[in-house]
């Protein structure tokens, strides 16, 4: 497995924890969060599974769009967390800002690393 797929892989396996527990933890991160509404938390968490199989398929196939695709997704969610966290448009609790901005670097850490290694990747195939 070469750098690039492990970067994938653990992207991939972020993913899946993190939805299952937004789908099994719906309501106490909704209360975490400070709100009743739980739907957002499983909706996310199985938009988050999804993800992750699109991840896993590349993870073999290694198709540099589909690479970079991911990579752009995961710029998205650092830049609308981030969105959130500034402007703060719902009635987010301090514990659920704190989250929302540690999954978010967590996701800025992944999204250099990938593009770091698809980059490496092209320069040895080419």
């Amino acid at each position: 497995m070469n750098n690039l797929q492990k970067a994938l892989r653990n992207n991939a396996l972020f993913s899946i924890i993190s939805g299952v527990l937004m789908i099994v933890l719906n309501r106490q991160l909704a209360s975490l969060f400070g709100t009743s509404n739980n739907t957002i938390f499983w909706s996310i968490g199985l938009v988050l599974l999804y993800f992750a199989i699109t991840i896993w398929l590349e993870i073999k196939k290694q198709r540099r769009t589909a690479i970079i695709w991911i990579i752009i997704q995961d710029y998205a969610w650092v830049l609308g967390s981030s969105i959130i966290l500034i402007t703060k448009p719902f009635q987010i609790t301090s514990t659920g800002n704190l989250i929302i901005g540690i999954i978010a670097l967590i996701v800025l850490f992944m999204g250099i690393h990938q593009t770091i290694e698809l980059k490496k990747f092209k320069n040895k195939t080419e």
